[in-house]
Parts: structure tokens; sequence; C-alpha cells
């Protein structure tokens, strides 16, 4: 029997029960004990698991079991390679993956919960760029078919969250030649042929800053601002708090297919 519980937890991966709450319950009530209460009998199912806490709140994350009731429901899509978040937690990530799940809730609602996915792999093997994306809405635009979101909860570098932001350009500009041997002359976007094949444009970047008092935040927002000028995709930056409240983002980048090309002009190893 398939839960409310189980369909967030299958859709953001890993939750605290307040974040569960949230999206369950009334709002004008505090159901966390409720949620409480139907993890732990999710937990006795074999369903769920808790692995790690945030402050004093368990974190939960379905089991393999749990994953296949949602898939043999039809409650979610399968996802072959989708984690529980049970090894994330484990290692220390779990901070991290709260709160990519309140940059989920703060984003797109309740509404919009089947339409994210978390963890999304994007690799070019010929160049070697392998990153993962915190999280990808399918939220559809006039120009694209997803939403890129990642989520920096402060426990990288300035440099390091930089250099992952240039990624989704290099990942952007990489070009492979038409043909089964590259014979015509002719290169198109690796990301337009084989990942985005709906979308004009690459989706945007929103880059959701964390894990600090919001002054921090700011500051940290206005380096990655500086480190990111002259970045050829469309990039999108807030802090957690001010997304939260609503308030509009700060643009980055602008997405520009042509100064793409001519800093990445043609495939490597041709």
């Amino acid at each position: 029997m398939c839960t409310d519980e189980l369909r967030m937890l299958g859709c953001v991966r890993v939750a605290t029960a307040s974040q569960m709450a949230r999206v369950i319950t009334a709002e004008d009530k505090d159901g966390c004990s409720y949620v409480r209460r139907a993890m732990r009998k999710l937990e006795e199912q074999g369903l769920a698991e808790t692995n790690g806490k945030l402050g004093k709140e368990n974190i939960w994350n379905l089991t393999k079991r749990g994953q296949q009731v949602l898939v043999d429901g039809g409650e979610l899509p399968l996802r072959p390679k989708a984690g529980t978040g049970g090894d994330g937690v484990k290692a220390g990530f779990g901070p991290h993956g709260v709160a990519v799940t309140d940059m989920t809730l703060a984003y797109g609602g309740p509404e919009h919960l089947t339409s994210w996915q978390v963890e999304v792999s994007h690799r070019i093997k010929e160049t070697g760029l392998n990153f993962n994306t915190d999280a990808v809405l399918a939220l559809p635009t006039a120009s694209s078919e997803v939403r890129l979101f990642e989520l920096d909860n402060s426990t990288m570098s300035q440099a390091r969250l930089a250099k992952e932001v240039w990624d989704y350009e290099r990942y952007a500009g990489h070009r492979v030649w038409e043909g089964a041997r590259g014979t015509n002359g002719k290169t198109y976007a690796f990301w337009s042929r084989y990942r985005y094949t709906r979308s004009e444009r690459f989706p945007t970047l929103h880059v959701v800053l964390a894990g600090k008092p919001e002054h921090l935040l700011d500051n940290r927002l206005k380096v990655l601002a500086r480190a990111a000028r002259g970045i050829s995709v469309h990039v999108l930056a807030v802090t957690l708090p001010a997304l939260q409240r609503g308030e509009p983002w700060q643009q980055l980048g602008v997405d520009d297919p042509y100064g793409r090309r001519e800093r990445y002009p043609e495939p490597v190893g041709r």
C-alpha cells in the first residue's frame, strides 16, 4: 500500500518528518507527530529507514523494497539508477540532502513533487566531464523541457563552487561531429542530440546557497557572481532563505550559444 510519505520520499529521496508534514498535513496543523508515527509503521514494514539525524530530527529514506512498492503501484516511473539516499546519509551527506529537499519544496511546492529527480548524472565520456546535478525539475517552458538546480550547502570552497557552475558551460559547449565518421564537416551540440532533445536552449541552471547565516550567504553569492562573469549559459542564483520568502533570483549569466561556439569551436579528438 502506497502512502503519502512513501510517495514523497520516492521523489525527493531524503526528508525529515517536519518536511513531510509541510506537504502531507494541513497548513494550520503541526503534523510532525502524525508523520513520525507513519514513518515508524513504514520502518516496521521494511519500506523506509533512517540512517542519520539533522539536529534532533531523523532523516528518512526509502529502502529498496519501498522503492519497488512505488514502482509496482504505478506511483512513480522506474528509475533503475536511482538510489534510496541511505548511503549518502550514512556517508555524512544527510544535511545536504535535507537542504535539497527544502529547495525543491520552496521552488515547486507540493504540486510539482513528482516532476523532480535528484542526483541526475551529466557525463561526457570523451572529455572525462562527469558531474551530478542535485535536482532536475521537468517543468517545460517555451524553449526548454527541464530546469537544473545546484544546492550549495556551504561545505565546499568558493573555487570549487565556481568550478561546478562552469562545468555546466563545458557540458553545454561540447560538440560532436555529424555522421558516423564525422566526415561531412558539421557538428552539433552534444546536449541537444543526446540529452535534452526537446529543448531549443540549454536548460537554465539555478544555484541555491544554503548552510550559513544569511548575511554570509549574501557574501558568498557576491563572490560567485564575480567568478561566473562571462559564462555563456543562463544562470540564476539566490539564497535559500530568500527563495523561501519568494524573493527574485539574481542573474549571473545569459544563454549565449554563439559565445559557446567561439569558446568551444570543435569537438575534442577528431
